[in-house]
């Protein structure tokens, strides 16, 4: 799936800025703020007044990815390697 980087003008606590970002982070973004109840520009507000480090777009992608990642229920623990796996298997 191609996502082509898209730039957008967005006002970050009173100042006009661009963000450019991939149409699925921009989704991300969306659902976000929506389940959030606040607008997108008070969504990027928050994250750029937490940023440690780097760029907006950055910050953005990182928050999205966390995000997400801390809501999704993991398949297999991570801590168990293939052989434990095999050993369980064969007890």
């Amino acid at each position: 799936m191609k996502s082509p980087v898209v730039k957008r003008s967005i006002v970050v606590a009173g100042h006009k800025t661009s963000v450019s970002l991939e149409e699925a982070f921009w989704n991300g973004m969306k659902e976000i703020s929506g389940l959030r109840n606040m607008t997108l520009s008070e969504l990027v507000g928050e994250i750029d007044n937490n940023r440690q480090q780097g760029n907006l777009s950055s910050a953005i992608r990182l928050f999205v990815l966390d995000y997400f990642r801390s809501r999704a229920t993991p398949a297999v623990s991570t801590d168990v390697r293939p052989q434990q796996v095999d050993a369980r298997q064969q007890a």
